[in-house]
């Protein structure tokens, strides 16, 4: 996963397991897989002026997820006579991910 800093200061605590993302102490979970698209898709991460986190806009950006489109393999050549197999998007590859976090005020 690529992670950028966008500003000077705190950021928010965060652990990755497998595609899901942990944020503060375990406030926010995102399994990231679930929002893949056929598109390039966005999140925003957002505190209101509680601490809340929430998906979505909010009083304060904490991070963002940018998560690629699906990734296809390769099409095999289809045996002479036979209909093609549908094919299946690999799985999430997490190193395709960028996490952009902003510093807590």
């Amino acid at each position: 996963m690529k992670v950028i800093e966008i500003n000077e200061g705190a950021k928010i605590a965060y652990e990755v397991s497998g595609t899901r993302i942990m944020f503060g102490d375990d406030d926010l979970t995102i399994n990231v897989a679930k929002y893949q698209r056929s598109f390039p898709n966005h999140l925003d991460i957002c505190a209101d002026s509680y601490g809340t986190l929430y998906t979505g806009l909010n009083d304060y950006y904490v991070a963002q997820l940018d998560v690629p489109a699906f990734a296809y393999p390769e099409p095999e050549e289809p045996e002479e006579g036979v209909d093609p197999k549908p094919v299946e998007p690999l799985p999430l590859n997490m190193d395709d991910v960028t996490l952009t976090l902003w510093a807590l005020t």
